[in-house]
């Protein structure tokens, strides 16, 4: 799927923390595929993640808004939140046990890794090079990684 992107935990956060080193990149990114209509996916796993590091990172007041916000965005068209059911779950163990040899992955990276496989999406918002160790063409964003 071109015209797609999976954005991850870093993706999400650094998008909201102005003090992540590259807020200003990710933030251009975004308004670019939000211009272009990009379909933008991420996962319930991905999320569970991100509002949890909303609340450890940011003040209460802007983990409350960038919760709402990006909660808000999944109504939309553009935005699919994809769903860990038990069948990707099953899946995804097995994909756990296929890299043994690399225990560095996460879980939940490796949920994203599988969802993407399904969509046909090659691009993620990301600064995990987890996802090129793997050996399935993801191209990592912004471009400058």
């Amino acid at each position: 799927m071109s015209n797609a992107i999976f954005i991850d935990t870093w993706g999400w956060l650094t998008l909201n923390d102005a003090g992540e080193r590259r807020h200003n990149e990710v933030a251009s990114l975004y308004r670019t595929l939000i211009a272009d209509r990009t379909l933008i996916y991420t996962s319930t796993f991905v999320l569970d993640e991100t509002f949890t590091l909303f609340f450890k990172r940011l003040n209460s007041s802007q983990a409350k808004q960038a919760m709402l916000q990006l909660s808000e965005a999944f109504s939309t068209e553009q935005f699919q939140l994809i769903q860990i059911d038990e069948f990707r779950f099953s899946q995804t163990q097995l994909l756990r046990l296929k890299y043994l040899d690399k225990p560095q992955i996460s879980f939940t990276d490796l949920t994203s890794a599988l969802v993407m496989q399904e969509l046909n999406i090659q691009r993620i918002l990301t600064e995990d090079a987890h996802f090129t160790q793997i050996g399935l063409g993801f191209k990592l964003e912004p471009n400058s990684f």
